[in-house]
């Protein structure tokens, strides 16, 4: 089998969020599964849901993270953000990274989405990698205030090394 590394942004962002042993988390936006790999790795009696609307994302998170699905821990569906349907009031903390979504185009009804799924104290965790700092002003700022117009408590963290821009909603 082969040993598939974890990329440093990934890795500082997952260590940035504190994920605890009983958190729900919801990964959007799963990709290659390298942040579904090492939040379940930190999870005992809490649960992932990991979406993308890519079928290769999907069976990419889906081999790579085989032993926490039959654990029971992590749950992989081919869906986009506006369709999901997860339990009210359920999750601890989203993820996502570089999901276009959150600074390119109106995302008001997801982020209410969102809003409505995330348990009073629990957060929203928008990393993208800053690589190409011209974007981080339009990033920050749309990212910024769609959480906020949400009801969302807004943080930025700019990390250089390795070069992530994180956009964090507290509920």
């Amino acid at each position: 089998m082969v040993v598939q590394t974890i990329p440093a942004r990934i890795r500082w962002a997952v260590d940035f969020m504190d994920v605890q042993p009983n958190d729900h988390v919801l990964e959007i936006g799963c990709g290659p599964g390298a942040g579904a790999e090492l939040i379940c790795s930190r999870l005992e009696t809490g649960k992932m849901f990991a979406i993308d609307r890519s079928e290769s994302g999907v069976d990419r998170t889906k081999r790579r993270c085989q032993r926490f699905i039959e654990a029971g821990r992590l749950t992989v569906r081919q869906i986009d953000l506006a369709t999901l349907r997860v339990p009210v009031k359920r999750l601890h903390k989203v993820f996502a990274f570089n999901v276009n979504l959150f600074w390119v185009r109106d995302a008001s009804a997801e982020i209410a989405l969102l809003h409505e799924r995330v348990l009073p104290g629990g957060s929203v965790f928008l990393f993208f990698e800053a690589t190409r700092r011209d974007q981080v002003p339009t990033i920050v700022e749309n990212a910024s205030k769609a959480l906020a117009e949400a009801g969302f408590r807004v943080s930025i963290v700019d990390q250089k090394q390795p070069s992530v821009i994180g956009i964090i909603g507290k509920r």
